[in-house]
């Protein structure tokens, strides 16, 4: 699954928010969009076929109610999903040890992935 641009913009607020959002919530917390409110609808339908986000209930706005919206898949789950959906797939053993090669990386990040490592092992 590739997001474009502006999907990526909806699921930022969405996955920084951590709460189901209705169409209004989006609007309300989207501060630097590159697309029209008008818009939005068509956004969150693509996000739907995708798979990217799932309806979450509904919320009522005065005298209407309307859907609302959480993801389906974290963050880090979605880039992982996208280094291995091109045809150019990087070497698993080769991506770890470039992700462990970065500077921001803290030594409470090491031991969290080595439990992490330790875990699926067993």
């Amino acid at each position: 699954m590739e997001l474009t641009r502006s999907e990526m913009e909806i699921m930022d607020v969405m996955w920084e928010t951590g709460t189901p959002m209705s169409r209004a919530d989006l609007l309300a917390r989207s501060e630097e969009k590159t697309w029209k409110d008008s818009s939005v609808h068509i956004l969150l339908n693509g996000l739907l076929q995708k798979g990217a986000i799932q309806e979450a209930g509904l919320v009522k706005r005065s005298k209407t109610y309307g859907r609302v919206f959480t993801p389906t898949l974290t963050r880090e789950e979605y880039f992982a999903a996208t280094i291995f959906c091109h045809r150019h797939k990087p070497e698993i053993v080769g991506l770890f040890a470039a992700l462990l090669r970065r500077e921001d990386i803290t030594p409470e990040d090491l031991d969290k992935i080595q439990e992490l490592v330790r875990q699926r092992k067993a």
